[in-house]
């Protein structure tokens, strides 16, 4: 198996989670399993990541950007910008848990706006791959 394949399996597995998780808060309203379902996806969704690095050298590719096509650019971008509202997001989510629900209203909104960019990036990245 490719690990082009592979790594798109995991990239819509973790989606899959994404949208299970944004489900479970915004129908069930079941915090607890939101929180374990959205960590695991976002801790794996990071590790993806590594394992790209580490399999096709990702940064040293993304890190040529006037040479990159342009959808390889957007896809960059696309997944920085994600990685970027999960650390956001986790920060806040925390947070939350302690108490501080001041927070609630812009955690979902980067929470909707995180799950658009994942789904941007995963979209794109059938368009960006580069063996």
């Amino acid at each position: 198996m490719k690990t082009s394949v592979l790594f798109q399996l995991q990239s819509f597995l973790i989606l899959s989670l994404l949208f299970f998780g944004t489900w479970l808060i915004a129908k069930k309203r079941n915090r607890d399993l939101h929180v374990k379902t959205m960590l695991t996806a976002i801790i794996w969704d990071v590790l993806l990541i590594l394992q790209i690095e580490l399999s096709r050298g990702a940064i040293a590719k993304a890190s040529k950007a006037i040479t990159n096509p342009y959808i390889l650019n957007i896809h960059v971008s696309l997944a920085l910008t994600t990685t970027i509202l999960y650390v956001a997001l986790v920060v806040m989510g925390r947070k939350i848990l302690k108490g501080d629900y001041g927070i609630l209203k812009l955690h979902k909104k980067l929470g909707i706006l995180a799950l658009i960019m994942r789904t941007l990036t995963f979209v794109t990245s059938f368009y960006a791959v580069i063996e």
